[in-house]
């Protein structure tokens, strides 16, 4: 239920009666016409741009518009008051019996309110972390898999089909210095003194992956050249280190749907399908790429390579899809795999990448764009560095991970509920910093303590109702006389509800889904705010002795704010708590 959309229905029906009337004339668009929380809740409950929007087609003063569309609103007993405001806005106020009957809703609904079909079953392929297998998590993946996971759980209660995939990046040159730096800890297993050069990796996770393969091998490889082992121990520390990720996404409870192995591209005539189905297009040719701008060297000479014609699709330079000496660039084998997934019959992909890709998007948008024929959007999802404090001070790197601090470091100090609603707490595409200390205060400063402090203020109201002996099943909630929720602090709360069906589907059109965070802060708000002045009105308390009637309908206003939090928690992948500790 939807109230900002049912009344935007009321508006533009009172618009046809205006046409019908020749008060406007025929053939105006109504599709920029909006019905929106005003920009201060002063002013009214809802606010409608339509006589700003049509002023000008219709050659109408704006104020004229708005004052003949306010008649035939309040021709509804759901409006109250319908008031002109500057050159042209309306304002709009909602009977209370609008507000208490969204409690109704929510209580009827359960979790389900809220839920939208803007996705209407269409498919979606969110592509997050698709970390290096080459260590642990760090807390930079952290934030792009808390994000994907978030955005997929959003999509996915906005009706959206999603699937959950990460893109292994097994093939590239990485995986031989992983194979190198395992190996390294092999001889070090077998009691050699070894020296970690630059550019491997000398993380302690590496060192029971050398234990475990010497125990798999035994000496086999100990003095013997690379050429006898390299290739064995791709493998088995690509799979070491997979195993180890998995671990890491489990921590933080995330689990994909699909493994891609960008090997599994490389011998299959995936990337040679790919790159000839571009070809087949017109969009792949040979030739020259001038230097890069301010950046060409004393001996730059242009070389003829294979490009492809990206700026025919958005992008600012051709790219280069195959090299000189006739091997792949980078470049290939990822238009291959989104070649794959454009193939899979995917109406929408995302791609959560970190700041440091944001010069990939173009060429992506533009290989998709080019492969699917325009058909298939690609959204690639940005996220800002984290930046991390304890004490005051940025915190420490991992001794464990040599370089940096992972995931688990983070988990292990915070716990998984936190580090996923804080990583929330700021859009994705700005920075973020993440304070041991404050995020682990009970205070509204901490904002994942607020929103379950006030589910498990919920609860305590139904725990205390129970022993009381009134009856606070949902069922009984329901049947509720609602109209006793009159006071105008407990209509803000339900005002509120209202715009959580809004809000989830303007936050899974746009991708982001902080705006659940956000809104969920200020529900938990609302309802601390309500709670707090029941101290001094004794009258607004959940719970009124003697009175089971008043206490059901103020309580079932209570019930209505914990399922939409558990709803926006359970998009969130946070658990919501009953009890605070």
């Amino acid at each position: 239920m939807n109230l900002f959309a049912e009344m935007r229905f009321l508006v533009i029906a009172a618009l046809d009666k205006m046409t019908v009337a020749g008060e406007l004339p025929e053939g105006l668009s109504f599709d920029n016409v909006a019905v929106e929380p005003p920009r201060d809740a002063l002013h009214g409950d809802m606010a409608t741009n339509a006589a700003m929007v049509l002023a000008k087609p219709s050659r109408h003063k704006p104020r004229d518009i708005a004052e003949k569309l306010a008649g035939y609103l309040m021709q509804d007993a759901r409006i109250t008051a319908a008031d002109v405001a500057g050159p042209g806005f309306l304002n709009l106020r909602l009977a209370p019996a609008v507000w208490q009957g969204i409690v109704k809703k929510t209580l009827e609904q359960g979790a389900a309110f809220g839920r939208s079909s803007v996705g209407a079953g269409r498919r979606v392929n969110v592509e997050y972390v698709s970390a290096n297998p080459t260590g642990p998590l760090h807390v930079g993946h952290t934030r792009g898999a808390v994000f994907g996971d978030a955005l997929a759980g959003l999509l996915d209660y906005a009706g959206y089909e999603v699937t959950r995939e990460y893109y292994v990046n097994d093939g590239g040159a990485q995986v031989d210095v992983l194979a190198r730096s395992v190996y390294l800890r092999y001889l070090e297993a077998h009691g050699q003194d070894v020296a970690f050069e630059d550019g491997t990796y000398p993380g302690d996770y590496l060192i029971p992956v050398g234990q475990a393969l010497k125990d798999k091998v035994g000496d086999a490889f100990v003095g013997k050249g690379e050429q006898f082992w390299l290739a064995e121990l791709r493998e088995f520390a690509t799979e070491a280190m997979m195993t180890l990720i998995r671990a890491d996404l489990a921590q933080l409870g995330i689990k994909m749907d699909r493994f891609y192995s960008e090997k599994s591209l490389y011998g299959t005539g995936l990337i040679e399908a790919a790159i000839e189905d571009l070809r087949g297009k017109g969009l792949i040719y040979e030739g020259y790429l001038d230097p890069p701008k301010g950046k060409k060297p004393d001996d730059w000479e242009p070389r003829e390579q294979t490009l492809f014609k990206s700026t025919e699709h958005g992008d600012d330079v051709d790219r280069p899809v195959m090299k000189s000496d006739g091997s792949w660039t980078y470049f290939a084998p990822d238009i291959a795999y989104h070649y794959d997934k454009v193939n899979r019959g995917y109406d929408l992909l995302i791609d959560v990448f970190g700041a440091d890709h944001g010069g990939y998007v173009k060429r992506m948008k533009a290989a998709v764009s080019a492969l699917s024929g325009g058909q298939v959007p690609l959204d690639v999802k940005l996220t800002q560095l984290v930046k991390l404090f304890k004490n005051g001070e940025p915190f420490k790197m991992s001794k464990r991970a040599g370089t940096f601090v992972t995931l688990r470091d983070v988990v292990d100090q915070v716990g998984p509920d936190v580090t996923r609603f804080v990583m929330l707490t700021r859009k994705n595409d700005a920075p973020l910093d993440f304070d041991f200390d404050k995020v682990l205060e009970q205070s509204r400063e901490n904002p994942v303590f607020y929103v379950q402090y006030a589910h498990a203020r919920v609860c305590s109201v139904l725990r205390k109702a129970a022993e009381a002996k009134i009856e606070v099943s949902d069922a009984t909630l329901l049947a509720a006389d609602l109209s006793k929720l009159d006071h105008q602090a407990e209509l803000a709360v339900a005002r509120k509800l209202a715009e959580w069906p809004r809000l989830v589907e303007i936050a899974a059109r746009s991708n982001e889904p902080h705006r659940i965070a956000f809104y969920l802060y200020e529900l938990a708000g609302d309802l601390h705010g309500l709670w707090n002045k029941g101290h001094d009105e004794p009258g607004l308390r959940f719970v009124q002795e003697d009175d089971s009637a008043t206490s059901q309908a103020k309580i079932a206003l209570a019930r209505a704010v914990a399922v939409v939090i558990s709803a926006g928690l359970g998009i969130l992948g946070v658990k919501p708590m009953d009890v605070m500790r």
